[in-house]
């Protein structure tokens, strides 16, 4: 008996295992471009039910940086994800399966002027927008494996196309000349950067670790990337340098899952993701390495699930 209570736990455990990884997996799509300002409204996807959501699909939502203000920008029974704004913070792009399968639509920050800028038969997914407004970053599948895909008016360059690994979640750097991103390249999943013109899929890898490191996001100012990894034993938000990978910090310690850092406009703060409270709810924190003064403010507060935000700039 206790032998085949040790198999059970062990297999038990296995399975757990294997969809903790499937989550994550699906989470590194997750995108997110970090661009000075003042602090706007943060944007998020969450499947709570409204007035406007009775079916409890997943929408895209916004709120003030204090969690009130929640608006819902969305309205269909499809899955809608991955928002992320644009550098004048007048925009947001997303991904939505509202047409049969994963393509990338922009609209208005409140919610108006939707339009589809994808059409293509797999998945496209966590856009991003460049600081110039003009050039789109996403993950797709198009060419048969996970690649970051540059669009402009409609013209299209697989950035990644020499690379057969898994590259997904890009964050243009906010000049607009890097991008950073999710790759398998080296064996195991680690924080890359690369130009953005490059043609030759010259990464390097910054974060390399042999941990999970997932969901980058560049400050404002550039010199840093926030990111998730596992390498202290649960999932946790880190920053590192931007320019070299060095001076790698945790900036959250929780046993929770915390997840898709997405650097505040003035760069004094971070939002993200956290199952610290029983279910995912969107958190700030201050944007500095983990302490007993930098605990974490919950903004959403209900018993669904509220993931994926992103930061307004606000220019003048």
């Amino acid at each position: 008996m206790a032998r085949y209570l040790g198999a059970r736990t062990m297999l038990a455990a296995a399975v757990m295992l294997a969809v903790i990884l499937l989550v994550l997996v699906a989470h590194i799509e997750s995108a997110e471009a970090a661009y000075p300002g003042a602090n706007g409204k943060i944007v998020f996807a969450s499947n709570r039910i409204t007035d406007t959501n009775p079916t409890g699909d997943y929408e895209i939502f916004s709120m003030n940086k204090d969690g009130t203000g929640l608006t819902q920008l969305t309205d269909n029974t499809a899955l809608d994800g991955s928002p992320s704004f644009s550098a004048d913070g007048a925009w947001v792009v997303f991904r939505s399966d509202r047409d049969g399968n994963g393509e990338i639509y922009v609209m208005r920050a409140n919610g108006t002027d939707l339009d589809r800028l994808t059409n293509n038969a797999v998945t496209d997914d966590s856009p991003t927008i460049s600081p110039n407004g003009i050039t789109l970053a996403f993950t797709s599948e198009r060419d048969g494996d996970s690649d970051i895909i540059l669009w402009v008016a409609g013209f299209e360059f697989n950035l990644t196309s020499d690379s057969s690994a898994h590259d997904a979640s890009p964050a243009f750097s906010p000049n607009g000349n890097k991008i950073a991103f999710t790759s398998n390249r080296s064996g195991d999943y680690d924080i890359h950067v690369m130009d953005t013109d490059d043609d030759t899929d010259d990464a390097t890898n910054l974060s390399n670790n042999p941990a999970f490191d997932a969901m980058p996001d560049w400050s404002p100012n550039g010199q840093r990337i926030a990111f998730t990894s596992n390498r202290s034993g649960n999932y946790d938000i880190h920053a590192m340098n931007a320019l070299d990978g060095s001076s790698q910090k945790r900036v959250t310690k929780n046993a929770a899952f915390d997840l898709a850092p997405a650097f505040s406009p003035d760069g004094k703060k971070i939002a993200f993701q956290s199952d610290r409270g029983g279910d995912e709810e969107i958190y700030t924190m201050k944007a500095k390495p983990e302490g007993s003064k930098n605990r974490p403010i919950n903004l959403t507060k209900n018993d669904i699930t509220d993931f994926e935000p992103n930061w307004q700039p606000l220019v003048n």
